[in-house]
């Protein structure tokens, strides 16, 4: 920004030094008065100096006040196709971000549908199942009772027979006994 301000100032220095070369030119008039001849130059030249001073300044001013409005205006462009270009990308990422969004939401319903046909299915299936735990305690333990009085009633059995092949044993004993008793009457008899 600074090496166009200088551009411009030396460019309107140029334009204001040939100015007063040409205005010094014309200017170098004598004139005749009286039969005198005056010299108007140096009168007219200080006066157009000022005049041409106060304009260059001005012209200057000008100048200068352009080439930052200009400056301003280049910049404010860079901005402007700065942040077109900016939202541009934005744009392009707005809607990448709500196609996958779009995706997330097309590949979760069915699963969605799914997971609640299967818990439901579940919930159905417990409601069935708690009754049926119930009558399978309710029979585990019957079993376990008749289980029990079965060995119960065995054991009893097994002793049962026990006693009864000792108390058979025994009978046999005592009338083999009797019978050799019997037998040996017998031969006594005889």
């Amino acid at each position: 920004m600074t090496t166009t301000l200088k551009q411009a100032w030396e460019h309107e220095q140029q334009q204001q030094q040939q100015i007063q070369l040409v205005t010094n030119s014309s200017n170098n008039n004598m004139s005749y008065s009286g039969g005198q001849i005056e010299d108007t130059t140096t009168t007219t030249t200080t006066t157009n100096n000022n005049i041409n001073k106060d304009e260059e300044t001005s012209i200057v001013a000008l100048n200068v006040f352009r080439a930052r409005e200009e400056e301003i205006e280049k910049k404010k462009l860079e901005v402007r196709e700065k942040v077109t270009a900016q939202l541009g990308r934005v744009e392009e990422e707005v809607k990448r971000l709500a196609g996958i969004r779009h995706e997330l939401e097309s590949l979760s319903d069915p699963k969605r549908k799914e997971v609640t046909t299967v818990r439901k299915k579940i919930d159905t299936l417990n409601k069935e199942l708690k009754p049926l735990e119930k009558l399978y305690q309710k029979k585990e333990k019957e079993y376990k009772d008749a289980l029990e009085s079965f060995n119960q009633k065995n054991k009893e059995k097994s002793g049962l027979v026990s006693r009864l092949m000792e108390l058979v044993g025994e009978s046999e004993r005592v009338r083999m006994k009797r019978l050799e008793e019997l037998g040996k009457n017998i031969d006594s008899l005889c």
